[in-house]
């Protein structure tokens, strides 16, 4: 199975709007939803590049990391059969070996592949791989758990 999903579909699985729906396309979802191959094209007119920084605009680190968990987030819905309980969030509960490559600037797209690694006491744990054009941007692996904000 190869699922894609363009801009409208990721839409109604992740609550996040502009500017902070930080991933345009899902290329492909494997047939055990075990991994994901998601991508984000960065643009020079995203808010983040006028104080970050002015005159050599570099896509913040923190951004990145927020993406791939959005990218992870597509891969848990997923897994979960394609829809989103609308009195449910994805939340944070970790990002472990965070590692930051090379810098992101405007016209680069950002490849991000990944992987499932388990699910345990309603927490899930997945491994990312932020690229651009072959050479590793980002890396982290993260925790979220899906529940009520109340």
């Amino acid at each position: 199975m190869t699922k894609t999903m363009k801009i409208y579909e990721i839409m109604e699985l992740l609550p996040h709007r502009y500017p902070f729906l930080l991933v345009d396309r899902v290329e492909s979802i494997n047939d055990d939803l075990t991994e994901i191959v998601a991508y984000k094209n960065v643009t020079a007119n995203e808010p983040q590049f006028t104080g970050h920084f002015p005159g050599a605009p570099v896509m913040p680190g923190v951004l990145i990391i927020e993406a791939m968990a959005q990218a992870c987030a597509m891969l848990a819905f997923a897994r979960m059969g394609g829809e989103r309980d609308p009195e449910k969030l994805f939340y944070f509960a970790s990002i472990d070996n965070a590692r930051f490559k090379r810098v992101v600037i405007p016209g680069d797209q950002l490849r991000f592949e990944c992987t499932f690694l388990r699910e345990k006491l309603g927490m899930i744990k997945m491994h990312c791989d932020a690229t651009v054009d072959g050479q590793l941007a980002a890396c982290a692996d993260m925790m979220c758990s899906y529940r009520s904000p109340k």
